[in-house]
């Protein structure tokens, strides 16, 4: 494949352009055909190991949205207006410790590795998890998980940003009453999954009052 080739300033214009959208155009829908280029950006994003570790629900069920209403505390009004409304989970250890059935399912279906790669890489694995990062509990390797969700959420939102899309990454929720909702409303088994994050996408209301505002490059950024 041929290395593809970006204006470095339409690249900027994009970061520029996105913004944290506090309240969404309820007349505008974002088309499925777009929706979908977004999750599929998500789908190709990178992961330790390549495990690829999350799972992606797309909440569309307006009373599903109202179920969510009581436990998100930072996007009532994001979670009422947005044109689609995406729950980022994230991997529990039943499903990525190194020994885990799905670890051997990635690496023998996934990435169709021979036996004797397997077995390399599950040492490998086995090494980073228990020396290295010394994940040596169940929240540090949920925590784990999470980082690398939060690469496919990224990419979500630069990818939306250069189709025209506004979005607004939420962490703003109450983490055991929304796991609870979860498993009662979702069908989501909370065993394996937990709620990293949530994502609202659609078309600003109004642009921004302010410009957007960084630190300097230079107090972000050390040469040695």
């Amino acid at each position: 494949m041929k290395a593809p080739t970006f204006s470095k300033k339409n690249i900027i214009d994009v970061f520029q352009y996105r913004h944290a959208t506090k309240e969404f155009d309820t007349h505008k829908k974002v088309s499925d055909g777009d929706i979908n280029f977004i999750l599929k950006t998500a789908n190709l994003s990178p992961s330790s190991f390549g495990f690829e570790p999350w799972h992606f629900v797309v909440v569309e069920d307006p009373e599903l949205r109202d179920a969510l209403r009581p436990v998100v505390t930072g996007a009532p009004l994001r979670l009422k207006t947005a044109s689609h409304f995406i729950l980022g989970l994230s991997m529990k250890a039943p499903m990525t410790r190194w020994d885990s059935n799905y670890i051997m399912h990635m690496m023998k279906e996934v990435k169709q590795f021979p036996e004797d790669i397997i077995k390399k890489y599950l040492g490998l694995v086995r090494e980073f998890q228990e020396h290295d990062f010394v994940l040596d509990t169940d929240r540090k390797i949920f925590d784990w998980a999470s980082k690398q969700s939060y690469i496919a959420l990224g990419n979500m939102l630069t990818a939306a940003a250069m189709i025209g899309i506004d979005s607004c990454p939420i962490e703003g929720f109450i983490r055991e009453k929304a796991e609870v909702l979860l498993k009662e409303k979702f069908g989501v088994d909370t065993e394996k999954y937990g709620l990293s994050y949530m994502v609202a996408f659609g078309y600003r209301k109004e642009n921004p009052k302010r410009p957007k505002s960084r630190r300097s490059i230079n107090d972000i950024i050390t040469w040695k």
